[in-house]
């Protein structure tokens, strides 16, 4: 299965390479107030799609955060409940009836 996985990733790797190579030409991206920017497409492209990423994650960080403090709050919960169930002395069965 390594190697599957793998030889996945390199495949991804070689197209996206050839991907690069073959979008070089500059290109001119025009924001407000004519401030230009000139870079290699790829570039662009690149800098663009990690902006995305981080964006995403920076979105996914609350969430994830806010879930963490909730699993260690109940893992403490869990742990005082356990062990205020060992303080406890064990309570015997109550005597079997005589059947008569």
């Amino acid at each position: 299965m390594r190697i599957v996985t793998r030889t996945v990733w390199l495949l991804l790797f070689i197209l996206l390479l050839v991907f690069a190579a073959k979008n070089t030409e500059p290109v001119a991206l025009r924001f407000y107030f004519d401030l230009v920017w000139q870079a290699p497409l790829v570039l662009l492209l690149f800098a663009f799609f990690a902006a995305g990423a981080l964006l995403g994650v920076v979105a996914v960080l609350g969430t994830l955060l806010r879930q963490r403090r909730e699993i260690l709050r109940l893992r403490r919960a869990a742990r005082s409940a356990a062990r205020s169930q060992d303080a406890q002395p064990a309570r015997e069965a109550p005597p079997a009836a005589a059947e008569g």
